[in-house]
Order: structure tokens, then sequence, then C-alpha cells
């Protein structure tokens, strides 16, 4: 059985910057789109919007940056707070994803790629944006495969 795709963004929110990222027409591959620069709510809600309209966005995927110990800090209880006035504005239903060290990869990928992190801030909250959204993507799938799994052995009984 083939897995009913939904389109959806993945964020990467930050106090200056949020990285976003979308995903290909089949939900295998998410990649960076943009950095929007958080100047007023609005603002953000607007860029948003747009590419909410464009992309038949049915999600937003946010990236929760849980303490090392597991614990939701202050960072993690601002990006909630945000994470729900937008889903308010937007009219969209909300995931969260544990982002820890997805910046700290992100920065590993471009170093591997010859890029300068420190002179590529935006690039570095667009590939944390991806990496957020791929985890998500690839969870909902593992998750679609066990289930099937688990049907076709109660169907064989």
């Amino acid at each position: 059985m083939s897995m009913i795709f939904i389109s959806a963004l993945g964020l990467d929110v930050g106090q200056k910057r949020i990285g976003v990222a979308g995903c290909d027409g089949t939900g295998l591959i998410a990649t960076g789109l943009t950095t929007i620069e958080r100047k007023s709510f609005q603002q953000v809600i607007d860029e948003l919007q747009a590419m909410i309209h464009d992309r038949q966005v049915q999600i937003l995927i946010i990236g929760l940056p849980y303490n090392m110990d597991g614990s939701l800090g202050f960072q993690a209880k601002q990006v909630q707070k945000f994470a729900r006035a937008i889903s308010r504005a937007l009219s969209l239903p909300i995931e969260y994803v544990d982002e820890r060290l997805t910046s700290y990869q992100a920065e590993q990928l471009l170093h591997a790629e010859n890029i300068s992190p420190s002179r590529n801030k935006g690039l570095i909250d667009r590939k944390a944006a991806s990496l957020i959204l791929q985890q998500w993507l690839d969870e909902r799938r593992l998750q679609k495969k066990i289930r099937d799994e688990e049907r076709n052995w109660t169907e064989s009984l």
C-alpha cells in the first residue's frame, strides 16, 4: 500500500531567524528552502503564509530544543509559545521534533562541503530545518511500515 502524502514545512525557530525546509512531492526528501529574518510576528506569518499557499502545506514540523538531559528548558518553552501562536495564526496543526544537535550537524555538513558556517548562519538554519523535517518524514515512514507489517501478520493468522 502506498502512503498518503502530507505536505509539510519544517521550521528551525531561532530568536533572530527561522530556517524553513520543505519536502519533495513523494514525501521522501527534505530540502532547505529559505531563512526568514524575524523582524515582526506579522512579517513571519506573511512569509510563511505565502509558502504554505504555494506548497499546499497541511502541517508544520517544528524543532524543539530539548536540553541534553531530555528536559524542556527556557528556549524550548519559548519555541512552544511561538509555535502555538503561528499555528493559530495560520490555522495549521503542528508537531514537534527533537532538534538537539541539528545546528551542529548542519555546521558539520557545511564543513564537509567546504563552506564556512560562520559566514552562512542562514544556510545553517535552512540545513537544520531540513534535518528536522527529514527526521519527521523518516519516523512517519517507519511507523507506517510497522503498522503495515502488523496488519499483514494479523491477516495471515
